[in-house]
């Protein structure tokens, strides 16, 4: 499962990027019990039982399915950081229902890609990190009566992100608990405008991509609980560099052009894991570890 950013600056919980980090995980169907083995990002902390995300979510996938396996077998080898607005619970979700769908025989004609983003968006209550993480590129996602919609973009080749992640997380409920229940008028009309901006400049012209990214709606209220982002993205937009909070935060994500983004990615100084990505394109994979002449649907998977 790829690793995403949402908001991207003025598209807040509407506009994601998929990008090339990853969590594996492997779900096998057992005779019985559960039992869960975790690697990397969150080994320390994560729960071994039903109320891991990606467990809960395989075992909703599974009620809409057609009912629950007699037991389950989960391995996750985790590189998404946790806590730090990269995307890791959509991950998580998203590995846990497509898994689900991928050993369910007729899983597919079950739960079609629709349905599936639908499903992921009730889990995670909001459709951006979600849509990016199944679908992979960039991606507009809405709701249509209640109903979770997206279309898939293509960023531009010559934009490379450049993540800044901090050492210690921020909750996303805490960000979201800073937001005003209500905005300026004049700030939300920029807004608009930035966003409906941003879908060109990121498919088709990057150098529109610094005013594309301005952000009066959420990243301002949000600064007093992650102040080192807040300042560390208005020193790269004072240096052209088009940058905002990725998500919830505290990481930072610039959209850099090929050619700087290597010395982009030095720019933040001590404190900061920088790291130069690519896009994803494929979205969330998976990979049949059924042995050969085996009926699929009825075996083991690996979600990427």
């Amino acid at each position: 499962m790829p690793a995403t950013s949402a908001n991207l600056g003025p598209g807040f919980d509407a506009l994601g990027l998929s990008l090339g980090l990853y969590d594996d995980v492997v779900v096998r169907v057992a005779d019985s019990g559960l039992h869960i083995d975790i690697a990397g990002e969150g080994a320390a902390g994560l729960p071994r039982d039903e109320s891991h995300l990606l467990v809960r979510s395989l075992r909703t996938a599974f009620d809409l399915l057609g009912g629950q396996p007699r037991g389950l077998e989960v391995v996750c080898a985790n590189r998404i950081p946790h806590g730090r607005g990269l995307g890791s619970s959509s991950a998580a979700i998203c590995a846990g229902i497509v898994a689900a769908r991928a050993v369910t025989i007729g899983g597919d004609s079950k739960l079609d890609d629709t349905a599936l983003l639908e499903l992921a968006t009730e889990i995670e209550g909001h459709p951006d990190n979600v849509a990016a993480c199944l679908f992979g590129g960039f991606t507009l996602a809405w709701t249509d009566r209640g109903a979770a919609r997206a279309i898939r973009m293509e960023p531009a080749d010559s934009v490379v992100p450049v993540v800044f992640v901090p050492e210690k997380p921020v909750l996303t409920e805490t960000a979201r608990g800073l937001l005003p229940r209500t905005v300026p008028h004049v700030d939300a009309a920029a807004n608009a405008g930035r966003a409906a901006l941003l879908v060109e400049a990121l498919t088709r012209r990057p150098e529109l991509l610094l005013p594309a990214t301005e952000d009066r709606l959420h990243q301002e209220y949000r600064a007093p609980a992650m102040p080192q982002s807040a300042d560390l993205v208005n020193r790269l937009r004072a240096d052209g560099v088009p940058a905002v909070i990725s998500g919830a935060g505290p990481t930072v994500l610039a959209l850099a052009e090929d050619s700087a983004a290597d010395k982009v990615a030095r720019l933040a100084g001590e404190g900061w894991a920088a790291a130069r990505l690519t896009f994803d394109t494929m979205g969330a994979s998976v990979l049949p570890l059924t042995p050969a002449g085996a009926a699929s649907g009825d075996g083991d998977t690996s979600a990427r």
